[in-house]
């Protein structure tokens, strides 16, 4: 007998491009997808195959990150580089193969390589399986909203010379909505993002954290906000003015355009509850109701922002988010735990005799006090040939001594070790990693993306975690699930989930600037029993460090 599988390709090829582009009055060459920015949509349906290749025609090496799919079994497509993959370098190709199983909901694409993702970035769309609807009204429309950051310098330049100097880089000049900052005080005159919409309609807007460093407020003047799916998984439904949205997280929303006409102010504002330099510059765009004209002296209704630091109102919406839950949609919360994890996640300080202006010193970041070395091999491939010397599976389950984490006043040494390790894993292990921020330099809200997974958040506190009295408030019912998740400033948050996807996964802040320091590790899961629990071979285009 024989049994035909119909197999849906989406086809898509990304021409890696310097563009020319003018914002906040001036202008210069960034790297671009197909000579955009934001970077083309990628639209596919749960169960495709997707090929994209990408051909790199600017002077830096790239590699692309398909923020949030799963890539089982294919790690080789996951993107990160040297991590999963050496990069496409200048001149060369390469074809990212997988299949998307079991997900539908908005994600997005970057670079994920120096920092180029500033501008080498886009919204990956996708839609349910024919006939399958979503488990709420469906919306009249749809539109992808990408919120990012926008430097009038050079982004490399502005990463280099903080590594050079050991202190931070200088925060970015604007942020933008698809692309534009709207009109800021010191250039009146650029336009912004302009979503049209009908009375009467409903919209869901699938809106993306794309910037490099900061977390955004984002609300739309005179109009609630209906959340229905964060990182791609379902959310139960509810109302609120104002989302908080990380860096590489996602949120869909939907617009009722129950107003008669009119123009509403859209706005993205920066969220940082740490005494640390954030851009403070709004990002506008405007809901623009059918039959308002352009030229009407019809004034566009604005809103205030929350506050930089008003985490109520981030805490309000996070804390509102459960999964759906649905016997369609089960939140399936690992139960018994094989591996309990307890990572810090925050800064130190190390010594570096050229760093004048840091007196000698560098800003780093760890999990555990290890600062993560990257390799000039990939992990996977290292893993995969069986290279030696790559890389150690000794990452530690626990940081090398206990202190008051959350307390500002730092221990006496804020050194960090540096090395390639990995946490090892059997294949459908159940992990529970506590992640607790520390007060070294700066308590500060990290949010933490983890590769080749989703899991669930079943706990978080302010404060030191107490784990004898903190997992009794555990939710193991109906948390929220996503892969990018915060840890809030001077507290802690507890994750889990099932290791069922062989292959090199790395996890790390989401912050660039922390990766940049060395937030960062990655797991080694272990093939299962046969071809269906193990890794894939690599394709024979995989490209060569």
């Amino acid at each position: 007998m024989v049994i035909k599988v119909k197999v849906i390709i989406a086809l898509y090829i990304l021409q890696v491009v310097l563009k020319k582009e003018t914002r906040l009055c001036s202008s210069k060459s960034i790297v671009t997808v197909n000579g955009k920015f934001p970077g083309p949509t990628i639209y596919a349906r749960e169960g495709d195959n997707v090929l994209i290749k990408v051909v790199n025609h600017v002077k830096y090496n790239v590699s692309i990150h398909w923020h949030g799919i799963r890539q089982l079994r294919t790690g080789w497509a996951d993107g990160p580089a040297y991590i999963t993959q050496c990069p496409i370098q200048p001149g060369q190709n390469y074809v990212y193969n997988f299949t998307i199983t079991g997900q539908r909901g908005t994600l997005f694409w970057h670079a994920h390589i120096l920092w180029l993702r500033a501008t080498v970035h886009g919204a990956l769309v996708i839609l349910p399986k024919l006939g399958v609807p979503y488990p709420f009204p469906k919306p009249n429309h749809e539109a992808v909203v990408i919120l990012a950051e926008w430097w009038k310098s050079d982004t490399e330049a502005v990463i280099n010379e903080a590594i050079k100097s050991g202190l931070a880089p200088n925060v970015s000049d604007a942020h933008t909505i698809n692309g534009h900052p709207g009109p800021i005080s010191n250039c009146t005159s650029q336009g912004g993002f302009k979503l049209n919409v009908d009375p009467g309609k409903t919209y869901m807007l699938r809106v993306i954290n794309a910037a490099l460093n900061e977390e955004l407020f984002f609300k739309i003047a005179g109009h609630k906000l209906t959340v229905v799916e964060v990182d791609a998984t379902y959310v139960k439904p509810f109302q609120t003015d104002t989302i908080v949205i990380a860096p590489g997280q996602t949120t869909n929303v939907i617009v009722t355009a129950n107003k008669n006409s009119g123009k509403y102010m859209v706005a993205a504002s920066p969220f940082m509850d740490a005494p640390i330099a954030v851009d403070n510059v709004t990002a506008t765009a405007t809901l623009h109701y059918s039959g308002t004209l352009d030229n009407n002296p019809t004034t566009t209704l604005t809103t205030s922002t929350p506050p930089q630091n008003a985490t109520p109102v981030a805490n309000s919406f996070l804390d509102s988010l459960r999964s759906l839950n649905s016997q369609k949609y089960p939140a399936n919360v690992p139960q018994k735990i094989d591996h309990s994890l307890f990572f810090t996640v925050g800064l130190g300080v190390n010594p570096c005799p050229t760093c004048k202006q840091g007196n000698g010193s560098r800003v780093v970041a760890s999990i555990n006090n290890v600062t993560f070395v990257m390799p000039t091999i990939a992990l996977l491939q290292a893993h995969f040939s069986g290279i030696k010397g790559v890389f150690t599976t000794d990452f530690p389950a626990n940081p090398p001594f206990a202190f008051n984490y959350t307390n500002t006043t730092p221990p006496a040494n804020m050194g960090t070790t540096n090395g390639t390790k990995v946490y090892r894993l059997s294949y459908n292990d159940t992990v529970q990693i506590v992640l607790q921020d520390t007060g070294i330099i700066a308590p500060e809200n990290h949010p933490i993306h983890l590769h080749g997974f989703n899991f669930f958040q079943v706990g978080k506190g302010i404060g030191n975690y107490n784990p004898k009295t903190d997992p009794k408030n555990f939710n193991l019912v109906d948390p929220v699930e996503r892969n990018t998740v915060s840890v809030p400033s001077g507290g802690w948050v507890a994750i889990r989930f099932h290791a069922d996807n062989p292959g090199v996964w790395f996890m790390h802040c989401h912050l660039e600037i922390h990766t940049t320091w060395g937030l960062k590790m990655a797991f080694l899961v272990d093939n299962g029993k046969g071809p269906n629990e193990s890794l894939l071979p690599p394709p024979k285009d995989l490209p060569k460090c």
